[in-house]
């Protein structure tokens, strides 16, 4: 029996926006709030998971947003390291989308995944190897339209992150 697809398989998926949700996406797609959340919400994230024991995250309570822990092993340093990301559902697979909440740097998940190309993937305490593989220019376009129906930030960032840097898109593959 084939699986149904890693999205399927892990559960993942993002919710309806109600208000609350969509003046969260929204304000986080702005340069301001692209830049206080690229530097708070790690830790509100990791409070509220611990809080609700994997259950729950910072985007899903406050945007409706699901979140996936993606642990990596770090290129300089052969450790693990956990990001908690929002991936884009996408044919049948989950995708990742490096913009960093349109900062100038390249998060350093991207870089890792690029050194190395296998990672864990966790959502609501299920886990799943994959390999992540570079978007080819139509995926990645692709992905970013799928991705920009549920949050529009990714746009925005995009916009915002120009010519500065090139944004990298994977797609998780099950190992």
């Amino acid at each position: 029996m084939s699986s149904p697809g890693l999205a399927a398989d892990l559960g993942y998926s993002h919710a309806s926006a109600n208000p609350l949700h969509r003046l969260v996406r929204t304000g986080a797609g702005t340069r301001v709030g692209g830049w206080i959340f690229s530097r708070s919400l790690r830790h509100l994230d990791d409070l509220v998971g611990r809080l609700s024991r994997g259950r729950q995250s910072a985007p899903g309570l406050l945007a409706g947003l699901a979140v996936l822990d993606v642990t990596t092993t770090g290129r300089k340093s052969g450790q693990r390291r956990t990001s908690h990301l929002i991936a884009t559902p996408y044919d049948g697979t989950l995708a990742l989308l490096g913009t960093n909440f349109g900062q100038p740097s390249t998060p350093a998940w991207v870089l890792n995944l690029e050194a190395d190309p296998r990672a864990t993937v966790t959502f609501r305490n299920v886990s799943r190897e994959v390999t992540a593989r570079a978007a080819t220019p139509d995926e990645a376009e692709e992905i970013f339209a799928l991705a920009a129906r549920f949050y529009p930030g990714y746009l925005s960032y995009r916009r915002r992150i120009g010519e500065s840097r090139r944004v990298r898109a994977f797609v998780l593959e099950p190992v």
